[in-house]
């Protein structure tokens, strides 16, 4: 299984950016998806997750209401669209694909067994 991320770039402080994650494989339907990030000299934290079907999505509270996980089966593909982006989203975004099949979605790191390359998001002041 390989995890292609992209869609970061530079941004304003207020502006948005999508970022999607392509998986290769052919059950990419039957995994929950999640989204993470790392700033520098910070952990990786959790930010969004979503279950297999799609029917359940989990946020990190500082960007609940702000953040969109969604899932696009047909095309193998998760997406994380970014509104009203603070200089303190600014990291590199990783896509992650569950270890166990049909799960509800998780925020532990150590649930997700394929990880992409990330993609670099700054938001500037």
């Amino acid at each position: 299984v390989q995890l292609q991320a992209c869609g970061g770039g530079l941004v304003q402080a207020g502006g948005s950016l999508r970022l999607s994650c392509a998986a290769s494989g052919r059950t990419f339907s039957n995994y929950g998806m999640g989204w993470f990030r790392q700033a520098p000299g910070k952990e990786r934290e959790f930010v969004a997750a979503i279950s297999w079907s799609g029917g359940s999505t989990y946020y990190v509270d500082s960007v609940n209401g702000r953040f969109t996980i969604s899932r696009d089966n047909a095309k193998n593909t998760v997406y994380l669209q970014m509104n009203s982006l603070k200089p303190e989203d600014t990291a590199v975004y990783y896509c992650a694909r569950d270890r166990w099949p049909f799960g509800a979605g998780t925020q532990a790191a150590y649930d997700y067994e394929y990880w992409g390359q990330g993609t670099q998001v700054t938001v500037s002041s």
